[in-house]
């Protein structure tokens, strides 16, 4: 089987976060690639609660530094890195002061969403796309793992469909369990619009994005889904079939699988 670039965006990494099924399919999955042969580079968000001296975060100089304009305000994109020294697995970090140094995950310390989890997943998505064109790497496949990453594949098939590094890329989204307890607010559609991402592109979605339609719209640009829960939200997964896109069923044995539609896709 041809090796191939692998760029895993992923909403939560073990042990950066606490166990649970997306955290440790974010550690899992880039590991069990890589000790296959493919090469990977892995995505997540610098989530406040994340204790940068026990993970041994330094931030990239060379990588840092861009201003991302996001609801016609500037936020500037910083970028960290560490490694999971169990499985020699690099992670890049996106932050922002804005966005995630300051903020928990989803949630607030009362329990509630943030209202502006939709920018921040703009800025999460943008921040990567920018970073990986930087670091000169051009991926094979994009695997986006949870509803933070869920508007790359819009961005890889519209905003970016003519930087060399994505023109060839398949895009694979993974289907899990829902995480969001109220709607992204009618904000987000605004600020989703960017470059060829255009606002008529978007029109035919609901005007507050809740986790189904953000679902939605992850399907709708991407190449090929993936069940990687047992349960997961049916709609979708029958959003999905519908639109006749090649489906990978769960499994327990992810890591043949998965290699295999990668080469499939």
């Amino acid at each position: 089987m041809a090796k191939k670039k692998i760029l895993f965006i992923n909403q939560e990494i073990s042990p950066y976060v606490e166990d649970n099924k997306l955290s440790i399919m974010g550690r899992e999955l880039p590991h069990a690639m890589q000790d296959l042969g493919h090469e990977i580079r892995t995505f997540m968000p610098k989530w406040g609660t994340i204790n940068e001296r026990r993970g041994q975060l330094h931030e990239v100089q060379r990588l840092s530094g861009m201003n991302l304009i996001i609801d016609d305000t500037d936020h500037p994109l910083i970028i960290k890195v560490a490694s999971i020294q169990s499985s020699r697995v690099a992670v890049y970090f996106i932050d922002n002061e804005d966005y995630f140094s300051k903020r928990r995950m989803a949630t607030d310390e009362t329990g509630e969403d943030y209202p502006d989890n939709g920018e921040r997943a703009i800025f999460f998505a943008r921040g990567v796309l920018e970073t990986v064109k930087k670091l000169r790497w051009v991926p094979d496949v994009i695997h986006c793992q949870g509803w933070m990453s869920a508007v790359v594949p819009l961005y890889v098939k519209t905003a970016y469909a003519d930087e060399p590094s994505y023109a060839n890329t398949k895009v694979i989204t993974s289907l899990f369990t829902n995480s969001l307890k109220k709607d992204l607010g009618q904000k987000f559609k605004k600020c989703l619009a960017f470059r060829d991402a255009k606002p008529e592109l978007l029109a035919p979605y609901k005007d507050n994005f809740g986790f189904e339609e953000l679902g939605k719209l992850a399907i709708d640009y991407s190449d090929g889904i993936i069940q990687a829960d047992s349960e997961v939200n049916k709609k979708l997964l029958k959003y999905a079939k519908q639109k006749g896109l090649p489906i990978l069923p769960y499994t327990e044995d992810f890591a043949s699988a998965y290699e295999e539609f990668y080469e499939n896709i």
